[in-house]
């Protein structure tokens, strides 16, 4: 990973990802606010230019995005202002190029115009952060296209550090050893979740994502990050089909307790 510097002061990185699907069916999973949301973060989108993009990425933190061009179902683009305090306007544009074959190729670029380096470690965090979601996005395409999608969001505060706060996040969730392609289910005390292990990624941020079968088909992703000092984990379930609804009905409050137990952000 690595920050492109050019002499006009624009830094930039970009990431992309081959998913299934035609540009209009792939279109609607990257540019649309159930698409998105299906994928990554609750999101709504205006989509139009002159419009907004607003994404929810816990409490007390949503971020908009003011859309600057819109192309469908190949391109759009749009520009929020800077996560932290200081920080540069931030472009993001999105591609998507067809292939043989059913597929496409989705393209983002995050940018901004600095005359230092003191952003480069946002912009690569940024990038570090999209390769766990697109393997969200391609599942996604490849097996629940189309269908409907219900979200758990949580996030909990930790007292140790990231490794040991993300130690005990799997322990509790009877993860601790659990390699992917294994089957696993949540121990007595947590509630129910079954499936299998899809994808760990190591670094700054660990995270893991899981394939479900219980309650409904669907993933789950779940990380342990630092933020101003703190630790978070967060978790979160994308259910899809029609019983979605009503299983996320049934699950939050359980997990929104487990979570309050365990991790209070109090």
């Amino acid at each position: 990973m690595s920050v492109r510097k050019e002499q006009s002061g624009r830094r930039s990185i970009q990431v992309e990802v081959e998913v299934p699907g035609t540009p209009e069916e792939v279109w609607q999973a990257i540019a649309t606010g159930p698409g998105v949301s299906s994928w990554f973060v609750p999101t709504r989108s205006d989509e139009r230019v002159g419009g907004t993009i607003s994404s929810h990425f816990g409490p007390g933190m949503d971020s908009d995005a003011a859309i600057t061009a819109w192309e469908a179902p190949y391109r759009f683009a749009a520009e929020s202002q800077g996560f932290a305090p200081g920080m540069p306007p931030m472009a993001t544009e999105w591609v998507v190029e067809a292939r043989s074959g059913g597929t496409c190729i989705v393209r983002v670029v995050h940018s901004m115009f600095a005359a230092t380096d003191d952003w480069d470690n946002q912009l690569e965090s940024v990038e570090s952060g999209w390769p766990s979601f697109f393997r969200i996005l391609h599942l996604y395409l490849t097996e629940f296209r189309g269908q409907p999608c219900s979200m758990i969001q949580l996030m909990g505060l930790a007292h140790d550090g990231d490794q040991p706060a993300w130690n005990e996040f799997l322990a509790f969730l009877g993860l601790t050893g659990r390699g992917p392609g294994q089957a696993w289910s949540t121990p007595a005390g947590v509630p129910r979740l079954a499936g299998c292990v899809d994808q760990i990624g190591g670094g700054k941020e660990p995270y893991q994502l899981l394939r479900l079968q219980e309650p409904t088909p669907g993933v789950a992703f779940l990380n342990a990050c630092g933020m101003g000092g703190q630790v978070y984990v967060n978790l979160c379930f994308y259910l899809y089909g029609n019983s979605a609804s009503a299983a996320v009905s049934t699950q939050e409050p359980s997990w929104q307790a487990w979570m309050n137990q365990h991790f209070p952000m109090g």
